[in-house]
């Protein structure tokens, strides 16, 4: 099946969200490092189709600081060892954040701190999979394919609405 998208706004600027067989394989920023030619995002979908009316409902609710955990149908296309990082990347908490060698540390590959790098680079759903979640070993905001104005904002929001929530508890 050929891939369909919509593009939704949000507060780091519209998102184009990307789905084949009904299932979200891309969520692309403006200006994006790694972003794929717009020709290959396939024809308009409905927005209010599945995945994109999931998708914008639960990237409202994360907005809205209401989510901390999104649960979409994805369709991830890379390499074995790219799935494992993604992977990884959604089992870090909402909020917090880790480095690039201690994902590696975690992944079995010490010494593949760089390659953690790249696969974390080539996130196709920014957002969804907290690719932003991962700083440079001295927590410093190394390289984020959004740009690293939309990295500070992303994990200052989530910062904030965690410590609200916390002392709501």
């Amino acid at each position: 099946m050929e891939p369909t998208h919509v593009v939704v706004d949000s507060p780091v600027g519209p998102l184009t969200l990307v789905a084949i067989d009904g299932a979200l394989c891309g969520l692309y920023m403006v200006n994006q490092r790694h972003r794929p030619p717009e020709e290959s995002f396939g024809a308009p979908g409905d927005p209010d189709a599945e995945p994109f009316a999931a998708t914008a409902e639960q990237l409202a609710a994360y907005f809205a600081g209401e989510l901390t955990e999104f649960d979409l149908p994805l369709n991830l296309r890379g390499t074995p060892f790219q799935g494992r990082v993604w992977a990884a990347l959604q089992e870090i908490p909402y909020g917090e954040t880790t480095t690039y060698g201690e994902l590696a540390v975690e992944l079995g590959k010490p010494s593949a701190s760089r390659a953690v790098g790249l696969a974390n680079g080539k996130n196709p759903v920014g957002v969804i999979v907290p690719c932003h979640r991962v700083v440079g070993s001295t927590g410093s905001l190394t390289g984020y394919g959004g740009g690293l104005d939309r990295k500070r904002y992303l994990l200052d929001f989530e910062r904030k609405t965690r410590s609200v929530e916390a002392a709501l508890f």
